[in-house]
């Protein structure tokens, strides 16, 4: 019998929680959807692994069983993908590298240029990911390095290092009221509609919510997005506004969009990332080395 890995990890992050509430938010994924991969888990040993009830899921005597052998099993396969992907990687003398919208900014071609000089041959294979893979295919193996904004979901299971911070604007319609204020404190906005990246994302969509800094006060939802296009044009149609980088005012400028500085609101922090395995890949390390030894881009500092 095959079995799908994806069932087995969503079994045991309701197995760990006990609630299937808050393992959807976990795996960022919706609570029905998590509910049908259950039961289609269950449907293919043709056992119940859960008994549900207003208080939660317990694990029934078979599914303890699987709760005890799948995390090892899991890690396992992790290892063995991960090994997989980066012999095949070294053979070709391919770095896959992640990035979510400008990644490094105007970093991002020196750090580049250097690892070509330190590594003759290799080559840097950027992939920019949506705003629904906020580790931009780390977490999953697909990449071998990423250049992300934190936080992010699953960072804390990875090695990150900060390269910079640099403050949160806004993006604004270019009609809004607030659009010719030089600088806007962030309670002023706390009313109005944003647009936002999907809710399966957790910390990333409250990050750029700032959700922690409202005061309690709740957020509207103008629209979601899950790309900087769409971003870009849910703001000049006016569903919404959208707290951003300083430096989008470069990378994303756009007839019909404003951005201004906001005061009252935490700087973003651009890092990069890479799997505890890779702390001994001499290759991961000589990026991680071009990232942290280069130039500031404009308007960031180091923490």
């Amino acid at each position: 019998m095959d079995v799908d890995t994806r069932l087995l990890r969503y079994f045991i992050a309701v197995a760990e929680e006990g609630n299937l509430s808050r393992a959807a938010e976990g795996l960022f994924v919706s609570q029905p959807a998590l509910t049908r991969q259950i039961r289609q888990l269950e449907s293919q040993l043709g056992v119940r692994l859960f008994t549900r009830s207003r208080t939660g899921m317990a694990l029934t005597e078979a599914g303890r069983i699987l709760a005890d052998r799948v995390p090892a099993l899991l890690a396992d396969w992790d290892h063995v993908l991960r090994e997989t992907k980066s012999v095949a990687g070294r053979a070709a003398r391919v770095l896959r590298v992640g990035f979510i919208a400008s990644a490094a900014n105007e970093a991002t071609p020196r750090i580049i240029a250097e690892f070509s000089r330190r590594r003759p041959g290799w080559r840097v294979d950027m992939r920019q990911a949506t705003w629904s893979n906020p580790s931009a295919g780390l977490a999953d193996g697909n990449m071998d390095v990423a250049l992300l904004r934190l936080p992010f979901p699953g960072q804390d299971l990875l090695r990150t290092a900060v390269l910079f911070t640099e403050p949160r604007w806004v993006a604004l319609p270019e009609g809004h009221p607030l659009a010719t204020r030089e600088v806007i404190p962030f309670r002023d906005l706390w009313d109005e509609p944003f647009v936002a990246a999907p809710p399966e994302t957790g910390r990333w969509r409250d990050q750029w919510l700032a959700t922690g800094e409202r005061g309690g006060h709740p957020v509207r939802i103008g629209a979601v997005t899950d790309q900087p296009d769409e971003w870009l044009s849910a703001i000049a149609n006016g569903y919404g506004i959208a707290l951003a980088p300083a430096s989008a005012a470069r990378f994303y400028a756009r007839p019909g969009i404003t951005y201004r500085p906001v005061s009252g609101v935490s700087p973003s922090q651009v890092g990069v990332a890479w799997a505890v395995a890779d702390d001994s890949s001499p290759v991961v390390q000589d990026f991680v080395d071009c990232c942290l030894d280069r130039p500031l881009p404009e308007g960031t500092t180091i923490t």
